[in-house]
């Protein structure tokens, strides 16, 4: 496996859908009625503080030359937050060993993707691990929250289905735009010809 193609587990065109699909199935499959509502705060939050602190930068230059930073990784910060729950809900009822294995997995595949982005050069090492430490506190509340929650099992047949999307979507490779919409979006709010850049940091 490439450290493109691991980096695309925290890719917005893979995690989006698949942050859907885990609102559409917990209603389903948790006896908590809030659960997708926590969901719901948990994942908006990380791409609302990760876009915001992109936002600062790329618009106004308010960064850290000093620690290299220009705003949360998103890759890291939103695989955090996802995998983690991921692994919560398809081993719901599985044994005790079983679970904590899955969700130990689900924190894994974060750090996994945080390195392949230091790797590729698309991150300090600030960024990353300020992202993965905002995606494994919102994570971990989340499945905090959850602790009194029953779930149904998954039949091979549903995890199968419920993985179908993401599965298409890592075969197709496409990227979301997201940096590029941020980019623009900052620079118009800004009123700028063009966003700040890393460059821009260390004059």
């Amino acid at each position: 496996m490439s450290w493109r193609t691991l980096t695309y587990f925290g890719d917005s065109m893979l995690l989006i859908p698949t942050a859907v699909i885990i609102a559409l199935v917990l209603p389903w499959k948790s006896d908590n009625r809030r659960t997708v509502w926590y969901w719901l705060l948990a994942f908006g939050l990380a791409g609302l503080i990760v876009s915001i602190s992109k936002i600062m930068f790329l618009g106004f230059g308010i960064g850290s030359a000093r620690f290299n930073f220009t705003g949360f990784s998103g890759h890291s910060a939103m695989s955090a937050t996802l995998w983690p729950v991921m692994m919560w809900l398809i081993s719901g009822r599985w044994s005790r060993g079983w679970r904590v294995f899955t969700v130990g997995i689900g924190y894994v595949i974060p750090l996994m993707v945080g390195f392949s982005r230091l790797v590729i050069h698309a991150h300090s090492a600030s960024e990353v691990l300020a992202g993965l430490l905002l995606g494994f506190t919102l994570s971990s509340a989340f499945l905090l929250s959850q602790r009194g929650t029953a779930l149904k099992g998954f039949s091979v047949a549903q995890v199968a289905i419920a993985l179908l999307v993401p599965v298409l979507l890592m075969s197709h490779g496409r990227v979301a735009t997201t940096q590029q919409f941020l980019e623009r979006f900052s620079a118009d709010l800004a009123g700028l010809e063009k966003p700040f850049t890393r460059a821009d940091l260390f004059r």
